[in-house]
């Protein structure tokens, strides 16, 4: 919440008090992203981190198209999980050569694409192989694909495992040396891999642990390559906090860590160009999500706050996108953030299901009809990450402030 300054009570959100930012909007619901935000967090990062390595934004965390447009021009390269991603990536200027597309069920037309577009594909199953062969052949281009890697191990600590056991994302690692042949035999150009052990994680220590061991298996798997690595994804695992208790993630032990690989990697890879994932970790601090109180509610001795935005809007934060014991992100009412906090109140929306609720009983300052109730740590999994035509109520707006 520190990351953006008040002034009169109110919210600055890029430069504008909130409820001028939501006069110029023209109405609520709507996502706030600071662009001032979104370039300290990647200069912050880049200082942090060795030079050496680069660094992608996954744009599934946020794939609006004024964002993925700013966030090209501060990193190394765009991830995208579709070919609708794709598109808006190409559209924003991003650079086909630092594109790569990964995701388990890619369809036969969307590697065709991928291939035209000469981007790199995270191979993630055997089936992926001949139409990628057969999409080079037709369009006389050749297909550069990637594997990724489901490693024998996982990211501790982390909020959502994608790596490690069973799991449907990328290749079991004990079958990568198969795909490896097989990519050789079909003359795809290889180069190289993508470890994604998990995601969301505040633990520098689990971080540091899974980077070198996706390094270590790297190297083992290098040994069956049908051509020299260039490309190592070491994915990405690096979260923000979002409830009371936790603790922001410490980066000089991860950039030491990176220091070390890049070392190691100019003797045992010397082709290889090591890479960061991050998503979240880029964006999801510079976002708000903003609605309306239309109504103050008293039902048997507790304080209901209605407004015009809910869970079709913000799953996240509802906490029905993952959530195993429900947490309130952090909520204010931001035209009102030089009061005190009153009465133990929940901010609900309008949805007709219990499942709507944006803050359960929180001491907030006392919000009328009208007032602005904000919800920080809103700019990943937010609007695109949520039910919008649940109840078909009206849509949510994005901008870029």
């Amino acid at each position: 919440m520190d990351a953006f300054p008040t002034l009169d009570g109110e919210l600055i959100v890029g430069g504008l008090p909130l409820s001028r930012l939501a006069a110029r909007v023209g109405q609520t619901p709507f996502y706030a992203y600071d662009r001032g935000l979104l370039g300290r967090r990647v200069a912050e990062l880049r200082a942090a981190l060795p030079a050496g390595i680069k660094l992608h934004y996954a744009m599934k965390a946020n794939p609006m198209p004024a964002l993925v447009g700013l966030m090209s021009t501060l990193v190394d390269g765009i991830d995208v999980a579709s070919a609708g991603e794709l598109r808006v990536a190409l559209d924003a200027g991003a650079d086909p050569q630092e594109i790569s597309f990964a995701g388990p069920g890619k369809r036969d037309a969307e590697l065709h694409q991928a291939v035209a577009a000469g981007i790199l594909v995270n191979v993630e199953s055997f089936r992926e192989l001949a139409p990628l062969a057969q999409a080079s052949q037709a369009l006389g281009l050749p297909a550069r694909v990637a594997v990724r890697v489901n490693p024998d191990f996982e990211l501790r600590s982390s909020a959502m495992k994608m790596g490690g056991g069973p799991k449907p994302f990328g290749v079991d690692a004990e079958q990568v040396p198969e795909l490896l042949t097989q990519i050789k035999r079909l003359g795809l150009n290889f180069e190289g891999f993508h470890i994604f052990a998990g995601s969301q994680n505040l633990k520098a220590e689990a971080i540091v642990e899974a980077q070198r061991q996706s390094f270590e298996l790297a190297l083992r798997l290098a040994d069956s390559a049908p051509a020299p690595v260039r490309f190592l994804n070491l994915g990405g695992g690096f979260g923000i906090p979002y409830f009371p208790g936790e603790t922001r993630l410490e980066l000089a032990p991860v950039a030491d860590n990176l220091a070390q690989l890049l070392t190691e990697a100019a003797h045992k890879l010397p082709q290889a160009e090591l890479v960061i994932e991050l998503g979240r970790y880029l964006v999801g601090e510079a976002g708000l999500y903003v609605c309306r109180v239309i109504d103050r509610k008293l039902s048997r001795g507790h304080t209901y706050l209605v407004t015009d935005g809910g869970l079709h809007h913000h799953l996240s934060a509802s906490g029905n996108f993952g959530q195993v014991i429900r947490k309130n992100y952090p909520v204010a009412i931001g035209n009102r953030m030089d009061q005190p906090a009153g009465d133990t109140v929940s901010v609900v929306g309008p949805l007709c299901t219990p499942l709507d609720l944006l803050a359960d009983r929180m001491a907030l300052p006392e919000a009328q009809p009208g007032d602005l109730v904000v919800v920080f740590q809103s700019g990943a999994y937010g609007a695109s990450a949520s039910p919008r035509a649940f109840l078909s109520h009206p849509e949510v707006v994005e901008v870029l402030v």
